[in-house]
């Protein structure tokens, strides 16, 4: 217990976060790379943030640098009520978003009134071999306080041997007042490599929200 204390004693404490001794910033805002819980340490490339935006492409960052990408999104809010947030991958630097997916989608809810519960497949949501974009959060409501957030994990996108294997997971406040998580995955059927993702609503804008990308350095 008393070497911990010593290691701590010099480390750096702003909002209630412990920062390792020797970092001049004290703004957690100002951070650019943070370890990641599954290994590795998280590399922000690129920030978005939507303004009654109809898509949110990111047409660079995607490359041979890292083997694994993650996109956050943060309180993704729609101008239209009852709308689903979607993807697209692209393999010609985004000229065209149609990358052919096979993909899986199933989800969990609850009601604010706690009398309707569900954990279910969504066969309506998948896709067999379409190259249409992939619904990754459902039937968000643009009340002022509705929106989606949730993550998007792209493994090796450069890849000219392999598919390109993608995990979803997101949360949403859905048009009747339910909570819904919905976790995606699939794989985009194509070895040429994966540069370019678009994200946009299946109807009306993107009124607001943030979406970060990251490079994932392996340790």
């Amino acid at each position: 217990m008393g070497s911990i204390t010593r290691s701590l004693a010099n480390n750096i404490t702003t909002g209630g976060v412990i920062l390792p001794a020797g970092i001049t910033n004290s703004s957690v805002s100002a951070v650019t790379s943070f370890v990641n819980a599954s290994g590795g340490t998280l590399i922000l490339l690129s920030t978005q943030t939507a303004s009654a935006s109809a898509t949110i492409s990111f047409t660079t960052g995607l490359d041979s640098t890292y083997d694994e990408y993650i996109f956050k999104f943060i309180n993704c809010h729609p101008a239209t009520d009852n709308t689903s947030f979607q993807f697209n991958m692209s393999t010609d630097s985004g000229s065209n978003y149609n990358v052919t997916k096979t993909t899986t989608l199933f989800r969990a809810y609850h009601n604010e009134a706690g009398t309707d519960t569900t954990l279910d497949y969504s066969t309506s949501d998948d896709l067999a071999q379409s190259t249409g974009f992939q619904i990754i959060s459902q039937d968000i409501g643009n009340d002022n306080d509705q929106q989606c957030s949730g993550s998007l994990t792209l493994f090796n996108p450069s890849s000219t041997t392999y598919v390109k294997h993608f995990i979803s997971t997101t949360n949403s406040y859905q048009v009747n007042n339910y909570s819904v998580n919905v976790f995606t995955a699939g794989y985009a059927n194509t070895t040429s490599a994966v540069n370019a993702v678009q994200f946009k609503f299946a109807s009306g804008n993107i009124d607001d929200g943030i979406i970060k990308l990251y490079g994932v350095k392996k340790s």
